[in-house]
């Protein structure tokens, strides 16, 4: 008998799905965080609480308004920060504008005196030979006057004075000059930097984890709804090999053309990636609401697997490093603390019984990326379907008492639902937990290790004949799989790494 998850565990589970590392760090600590504690940071983090949790009708009525209040306040206050912020961003702007306005209009006047300067000086050599010529024959005069012992006093008073004259005017005029020339006007430029806005990083949102010991798989009729918002700002991308940091695009409600686009600018080219196997870590987290309205179903097709191919990947990594570690532990003699709590955690997360270790290694596997790519089109309708665009549902899991979306065509004696997610990413990590766990697939599992014991390539065409319980049509539904897998030659994919991954140089996101 399964036994019955506290509120508290169900909420601590939670944390763990959505990799919240505050309250890691408390459980690290063996320090115990109270029921509203958790709460707290989970809302913190954004991270919903799934209304099944709340069974209590003291916490329904009392604490869940409490909370709220708070959660008010808090964003009231967030948002007043964001407005001093914008506020003080603005005068401080201000300020910038003002003094760049001041320091260019400085700088046009002394250009101009500047010119005006050389303007002057263009007319001196005729100035001079005027003046020259003036004190030339006044001089004359003078000493023919003092020769002849005839000296004017009022002649001698105007050669004086004139003397001092020319001196003082050639003196000011060798000093502008001088001054002129030694002035650096790039100094007077001020650089200024416009203050850095603080981007809020885009934290990967984990995914959910959720029971899948009901789940069975359905998917319904596609109903595109495109939306008409566009993206003010395309997201810049920068990607390199072996230097690559994973990105996530946010609920942005891009255009399809807008991701045909970024594929361009990042140059994510699915030739390519067959070719290198290799794949850029960029992280969708919906597909985008137009992508139906394409005329080109090859295009289509080809958008599609660029969103969810690097999902698939990431978590089938993930996977096989949590093998890798599992496989270190058991031919360990003792382990510390820490890694029995990681050896628990994944024990309650596969579904494993009485700390079987070598059922948990079988379950522990990754999925091949052709099945993935295969039902996730199959499902979701090349990401086009109503459960796809309103709930992330790829997989078209069901589920009985969780979150989900009503089939329009479901049977009246039937209440299922297709259990939606907050991310694309939850809904692939959700699949492949359900494939590792829930015993309808337990012949996947086992003719997958029997691969593994052979040294064989674990392949999706090897294995799609095992997942006849996914879809009431059994045998049919797998058939279509392999028409899917390979018409569209998603073999190819299977070999495919982050580029991240490849352990030529150790990275640094």
């Amino acid at each position: 008998m399964k036994k019955k998850l506290s509120y508290r565990d169900k909420l601590l589970e939670l944390a763990y799905i959505y990799n919240v590392k505050e309250i890691q760090e408390y459980t690290k600590r063996r320090k115990n965080l109270t029921t509203g504690q958790i709460e707290l940071i989970l809302k913190k983090n954004k991270i919903i609480i799934p209304k099944e949790f709340k069974t209590s009708f003291f916490k329904e009525n009392f604490v869940k308004p409490v909370s709220k209040i708070k959660s008010n306040i808090i964003d009231l206050k967030e948002e007043t920060i964001k407005d001093k912020n914008r506020f003080l961003r603005r005068v401080e702007n201000y300020k910038h504008d003002t003094s760049r306005r001041f320091n260019l209009g400085l700088n046009t006047l002394w250009k101009g005196i500047g010119n005006a300067g050389i303007n002057f000086l263009n007319v001196l050599p005729t100035l001079g030979f005027t003046v020259g010529k003036f004190f030339g024959n006044l001089f004359t005069d003078v000493f023919n006057s003092i020769y002849n012992q005839q000296i004017d006093q009022k002649s001698a008073r105007n050669v004086i004075i004139g003397f001092f004259l020319v001196v003082g005017i050639t003196t000011a005029i060798f000093v502008g000059i001088s001054n002129y020339k030694n002035f650096d006007f790039f100094d007077k430029e001020v650089e200024l930097k416009k203050p850095e806005q603080k981007v809020k990083k885009e934290i990967k949102k984990p995914e959910i984890k959720v029971k899948k010991d009901e789940k069975k798989v359905k998917k319904d009729e596609k109903k595109p709804k495109i939306q008409a918002k566009k993206e003010e700002k395309k997201p810049e991308l920068k990607v390199k090999r072996n230097n690559v940091a994973e990105v996530i695009l946010p609920d942005l409600n891009l255009k399809t053309e807008t991701v045909i686009q970024l594929f361009k600018d990042v140059d994510y080219d699915l030739r390519k990636v067959r070719n290198e196997k290799l794949v850029k870590p960029i992280y969708f987290t919906q597909f985008p609401r137009d992508l139906d309205n394409l005329q080109s179903v090859q295009l289509k097709k080809e958008t599609f697997i660029k969103i969810v191919l690097p999902l698939i990947v990431a978590e089938n990594e993930k996977i096989l490093d949590d093998r890798e570690k599992l496989k270190t532990l058991v031919e360990k003699k003792y382990t510390s603390d820490l890694e029995k709590q990681w050896l628990r955690q994944k024990l309650l997360e596969y579904k494993v019984k009485k700390s079987n270790l070598s059922e948990l290694m079988i379950k522990m596997d990754m999925v091949p990326v052709s099945i993935a790519l295969a039902q996730a089109a199959k499902e979701s309708g090349w990401g086009t379907s109503r459960f796809a665009l309103e709930g992330n549902a790829i997989f078209g899991q069901w589920t009985w008492d969780g979150q989900g979306i009503a089939p329009l065509k479901r049977d009246g004696d039937k209440n299922h639902k297709i259990l939606k997610f907050p991310i694309l990413r939850a809904s692939v990590k959700a699949y492949k937990n359900n494939l590792n766990t829930h015993k309808s697939y337990q012949k996947f599992r086992e003719k997958r290790k029997q691969l593994r014991d052979r040294n064989k390539k674990i392949s999706g065409l090897s294995l799609t004949d095992t997942l006849k319980n996914y879809a009431q049509t059994g045998s049919e539904y797998t058939k279509i799989l392999n028409q899917i897998i390979t018409q569209n030659g998603l073999s190819d994919f299977e070999p495919v790494k982050l580029v991240n991954s490849v352990k030529q140089v150790e990275l640094k996101s």
